[in-house]
């Protein structure tokens, strides 16, 4: 029976991982298991320190006032240790190196050379899409086949890309300038402005970008 509670409880941790934060409502219904069920593994998650319960991310551009919302459960650092957390040890001692020498400048160029190297790969994945919603979308897939579990959906006004995970989370905690350069580099690739509006190397449940339509942009690069 234990491990068979293990099993089910791994489901649950994994859909949040690959799927984003979610409520247990949400979870129940995605996964097949009984409101009670599913909050009998929450409960024991987020004990173990694998999930973490908090108020849903909303951005401005979602605000509807529609009476408090449910809580949604996040995968923690811990958490994503346990999963597929993979990032180059040696980047990372090389980072701290030049950090420590005082040499900043290496740093940046390190991560605009990594950001180059998604613009370039990501490039031939997009170079046949026609507009920002087929570009967006090839991008998530693009992304989630390099392991941040991405998607993306229309906001109205412009698209907002989701990465529920974070391979380098913990690098870029300590180097935002690879959530720098990373941005920068879905600009480049979606030949518009993004804003990014929350992270999870900064603590967020999930990495946000919003990507503007162009009619909503004036000469300057900014929202209208």
């Amino acid at each position: 029976m234990k491990k068979t509670e293990d099993r089910t409880r791994d489901l649950v941790a994994r859909a949040i991982l690959e799927n984003g934060p979610a409520t247990a409502v949400a979870l129940s219904e995605k996964l097949k298991i009984t409101p009670a069920g599913i909050r009998r593994h929450l409960d024991t998650l987020v004990e173990q320190g694998v999930l973490m319960a908090r108020e849903p991310f909303q951005s401005s551009l979602d605000s509807r006032g529609r009476g408090r919302p449910s809580k949604v459960f996040v995968m923690t650092d811990t958490g994503r240790e346990k999963f597929e957390h993979t990032y180059d040890d040696l980047a990372v001692s090389a980072l701290r190196f030049m950090a420590s020498k005082g040499n900043e400048a290496l740093v940046k160029e390190f991560a605009r050379n990594r950001a180059e190297e998604i613009t370039k790969r990501a490039a031939q994945i997009l170079a046949n899409k026609k507009n920002l919603s087929e570009k967006s979308e090839a991008l998530a897939t693009f992304l989630s086949e390099e392991g941040y579990a991405a998607n993306n959906h229309s906001q109205g006004i412009g698209e907002e890309l989701c990465q529920n995970h974070c391979p380098i989370a913990h690098v870029a905690a300590q180097f935002p300038e690879l959530c720098e350069a990373e941005t920068q580099a879905f600009s480049d690739l979606l030949g518009t402005h993004v804003q990014r509006l929350a992270t999870i190397a900064h603590g967020d449940g999930v990495c946000t970008t919003f990507i503007p339509n162009s009619t909503n942009l004036n000469k300057s690069g900014k929202r209208a």
